[in-house]
């Protein structure tokens, strides 16, 4: 009896550990390092961290340097009014004055607008591991790529990451229509309930820019490409605003497409010709009131 029993635990076992596991965080898992040794030297190496400057952006890069370090160290890795002791993490733009001191013009230029650099060294006798940016944004991606280190048991001796992005616009383009079915979709649903928007925001918007954030995507178009021209209607606008609300924090613009016949189908015109004046007004409008 025993026997037979001993393999339906282990199929229980198995089945409750696969559906624990729903694939919803993908590569944000800040799971605890099972290897001591590992996770033992990189508590002794991150002690805290402080932030230069304020902004919503700069509000996520802190907690979620603070979210990933506690995980992953299974020890809390809180933020600091100061760096008053060795083994600091320190977030903020290169032009904060506390960071003058490292010289690090040269490498910031090189990241651009949206990189950052990562930069381990002494800060007034103290030895901190800096993660800056010319931008807040940058200081952002420069967090989910410190947090990779971490995940990835690399060495933070000596760092020195400099990275700047290759294209400008790195976009996500969805096939949504505003019914929430998705052209040539076949994983449910979309993401975006226009119909109760924009009074409620469910966490899974937060949730979609932060991923999207991890990666360097700066951008999403929200509609279909065969457009809908409700979009463009004063009440979607509000709806569009409050989406746009979420993802800007974290880098990204929010885009729509633009149907060619809105002037007739909104505007009550006889042509959406886009050589006429009064057709060209209708645009300016719309994008002014956008």
């Amino acid at each position: 009896m025993k026997n037979t029993l001993l393999p339906f635990i282990f199929l229980f076992v198995f089945m409750a550990d696969v559906v624990a596991e729903d694939g919803y965080r993908l590569w944000l898992r800040y799971d605890k390092i099972q290897n001591e040794v590992i996770r033992k030297d990189y508590m002794k190496k991150l002690k805290g961290f402080v932030t230069l400057g304020n902004s919503s952006t700069l509000d996520i890069a802190s907690s979620e340097l603070q979210y990933g370090l506690t995980g992953l160290l299974d020890e809390s890795v809180n933020e600091k009014k100061g760096v008053y002791k060795n083994n600091m993490i320190i977030l903020g733009k290169g032009k904060e004055a506390l960071l003058k001191s490292l010289n690090l013009e040269e490498n910031l230029a090189a990241a651009g607008k949206e990189g950052y650099v990562i930069f381990s060294g002494k800060l007034n006798r103290k030895k901190v591991i800096v993660i800056a940016g010319n931008e807040d944004v940058g200081v952002l991606y420069g967090v989910f790529h410190f947090l990779r280190l971490i995940q990835t048991h690399q060495n933070i001796e000596n760092l020195l990451v400099v990275e700047s992005p290759k294209l400008d616009v790195r976009m996500l383009n969805h096939w949504d229509n505003l019914d929430r079915t998705v052209e040539r979709g076949y994983a449910g649903f979309s993401i975006w309930d226009w119909h109760k928007l924009p009074h409620f925001i469910p966490q899974r918007y937060h949730d979609y820019a932060r991923a999207n954030a991890s990666i360097g995507i700066n951008g999403t178009v929200l509609t279909n490409v065969n457009s809908n021209a409700l979009v463009l209607r004063p009440d979607y606008i509000e709806k569009v605003k409050a989406v746009a609300d979420v993802m800007r924090p974290y880098g990204i613009k929010v885009y729509l497409t633009a149907r060619f016949s809105a002037p007739i189908e909104l505007g009550k015109m006889e042509t959406a010709d886009p050589l006429l004046p009064e057709v060209k007004d209708w645009w300016k409008h719309k994008v002014d009131e956008i």
